[in-house]
């Protein structure tokens, strides 16, 4: 297997020569739980007790919001962390976004999001879902947006650093290290791998390939 990483240690290289920028191009993995559980329960408290949404109707808005993250981790995997640009700092931008994800895989604290970029990044995102749902029902909706997004940032890292056992868990992750250390044109989803299966980037598709050309 060709060897597509620079280090599979837990390090990285330097970002940005400022102290001070570099400090916030680093986080542990229990910042995202720490930022977006209060602001989780926070949406499910205005959707219970402000606006009165009933049961029923709050766990469908909430599957949905689930359900249309798993989209986004695919889509935003595929198209913007793995576009390719031309420029230098095209370059220089992709790198900071994902590249140093792959050339240390194992960097543990480049492995959640930044809150840098996750706070404006759901900001835009609430902002998006206004213009779909009306300001009671978007509540419930980004809450299990937002829980999928959680859930999400949590298994990335625990893929990387966690041993895992269950035949579930095993699944997902040997499907991210597949990713990783055979081809990163395919396996985009990261915490499920559903929308690979859908759009034919899943690795069992391939492996039938293969095993049908020998």
């Amino acid at each position: 297997m060709t060897k597509n990483y620079i280090s599979n240690k837990d390090e990285s290289v330097r970002m940005f020569n400022n102290d001070f920028l570099e400090k916030f191009s680093r986080v542990h993995w229990t910042v995202p739980l720490i930022l977006f559980i209060p602001i989780i329960l926070f949406f499910l408290y205005r959707t219970l007790f402000v606006f009165k949404i009933d049961f029923t109707q709050t766990i469908l808005l909430v599957a949905l919001g689930l359900f249309v993250w798993t989209f986004t981790e695919y889509f935003l995997h595929r198209f913007i962390f793995h576009y390719e640009p031309s420029s230098k700092v095209g370059k220089r931008l992709h790198f900071m976004l994902h590249g140093v994800h792959h050339d240390y895989p194992k960097d543990s604290k480049r492995l959640v999001m930044v809150p840098t970029v996750s706070l404006p990044l759901a900001s835009l995102f609430y902002i998006l879902f206004l213009f779909i749902f009306d300001n009671v029902n978007v509540n419930p909706f980004f809450a299990g947006f937002l829980i999928g997004y959680l859930f999400y940032d949590i298994t990335h890292y625990a893929i990387h650093h966690f041993n895992m056992h269950s035949k579930f868990w095993l699944f997902i992750k040997n499907h991210h290290m597949k990713h990783h250390y055979q081809a990163d044109d395919k396996g985009f989803g990261v915490s499920q791998p559903l929308w690979d299966f859908v759009f034919g980037t899943d690795f069992t598709k391939a492996e039938r390939e293969i095993k049908t050309n020998e």
